[in-house]
């Protein structure tokens, strides 16, 4: 077989930082103040400065973003065997953690379009049990957050935003996560905000931040003694390197969102007009998207019936940082399959093995195709080697 040289000859690395990151971090080591909330000034330092960015009252950290969406749903309030409504083309944790607040997790299909949660099969799926909603900002493109605010505010219901990959996105001009009652971000290590781990949510809610601020350290109060706790909380805080590292991270972040997002534009207009090739749609709303994930759409018809997966590796093999995304939705996971839950709040009646989203199930096994983060913030030349790599893959189809 002959050996062809790839077409992407640059390596993407992340995360990107500098002297000014490993001095942050070497000046806590050598302050010998390491830990939060006993010396946890730095930590606070970041909370004010991550509220502000979103344009948010408040911001409290914690350990990664799956206690930071169970912080969020024990402080609206929910109830075991309450509803929630999810998404099922998202991770785990947007559905594990309604689990662990004893709660059920609805899932609902989403726009081919976008492969957001779909506005319409929220209010289809509306029950008496309902109490919150979850719209995931899939790949860092706004959900369509009048539609879901409007539906919630009809049904009285409490929305927050996994924004896990929304660092730095806009909807309509206001930062996403902060248009529910609740946004909820993620700093694990692919994030395009990343501390290695780590978590934070996002509030105007005076009561809302107060009890996921007390959930966060233990169930203790501001004002209250140290050894008094008044709610089920546990010791979710994050470290004082934690905090100097998103401080120093964060204010790389705008730049970078704006370069992720004039390349997301760029590579939509080169890839327009590749059969067998869709980018997912814009103008739904968004006004800055940070392609935490750029995900086109792959139409094996157009390349001689070569499956998805083999599409992948051979993209990957021309140095395209890319991945072939969920193998299928969360409800065919053996978690929801078995109701291996360790829950006693999950009817009887409740069945996984019955949900059907269509749109989600054909994303997952033949459409969705993922260019990851780091591939976007490249040059304009990056991405058109992207381009011509899949019109490679094409040819030799």
């Amino acid at each position: 077989m002959e050996i062809t040289e790839k077409t992407v000859k640059k390596s993407f690395a992340w995360p990107i930082f500098d002297e000014t990151e490993v001095e942050a971090v070497a000046e806590v080591v050598r302050s010998g103040k390491w830990g939060n909330p006993d010396c946890g000034d730095l930590v606070e330092a970041f909370e004010k400065e991550f509220a502000a960015y979103c344009g948010s009252k408040y911001a409290i950290s914690c350990v990664n973003g799956s206690v930071s969406l169970r912080l969020a749903l024990i402080a609206c309030g929910v109830k075991p065997g309450d509803e929630v409504i999810v998404p099922p083309y998202t991770f785990i944790a947007t559905a594990s953690t309604v689990i662990e607040a004893n709660c059920v997790p609805v899932f609902v299909d989403i726009d081919p379009e976008t492969y957001n949660i779909s506005p319409a099969a929220i209010e289809a799926a509306i029950t008496p049990r309902t109490k919150v909603i979850i719209p995931v900002h899939f790949g860092g493109q706004a959900c369509d957050m009048d539609a879901i605010m409007d539906i919630a505010k009809r049904h009285n219901l409490r929305v927050i935003e996994d924004a896990a990959h929304a660092h730095g996105a806009e909807y309509k001009g206001k930062k996403l996560g902060a248009i529910g009652d609740v946004g909820s971000f993620s700093f694990q290590s692919s994030k395009n905000l990343t501390a290695g781990e780590g978590g934070i949510v996002v509030t105007d809610d005076d009561e809302l931040y107060a009890m996921m601020h007390s959930l966060r350290n233990v169930g203790r109060i501001e004002g209250g003694q140290w050894y008094d706790h008044y709610n089920p909380g546990c010791n979710y805080r994050i470290t004082q390197m934690q905090a100097v590292l998103l401080s120093a991270q964060l204010k790389r972040l705008e730049q970078q969102t704006l370069v992720r997002d004039a390349n997301g534009l760029y590579l939509n207009q080169l890839l327009e007009n590749i059969e067998g090739i869709t980018p997912l749609k814009r103008g739904f709303g968004e006004t800055r998207h940070c392609y935490h994930l750029y995900i086109i759409k792959y139409d094996k018809t157009h390349f001689n019936g070569l499956s998805k997966v083999e599409f992948v590796e051979r993209l990957a093999a021309e140095g395209v940082p890319c991945f072939r995304g969920y193998p299928h939705p969360l409800y065919k996971q053996p978690l929801f399959q078995n109701k291996n839950f360790m829950c006693y709040a999950i009817p009887d009646y409740v069945d996984y093995s019955q949900v059907h989203c269509p749109v989600a199930e054909y994303a997952c096994s033949d459409e969705g195709v993922w260019i990851l983060q780091h591939g976007m913030l490249g040059t304009k030349e990056d991405m058109e080697s992207f381009a011509e790599a899949i019109l490679k893959v094409k040819r030799e189809a």
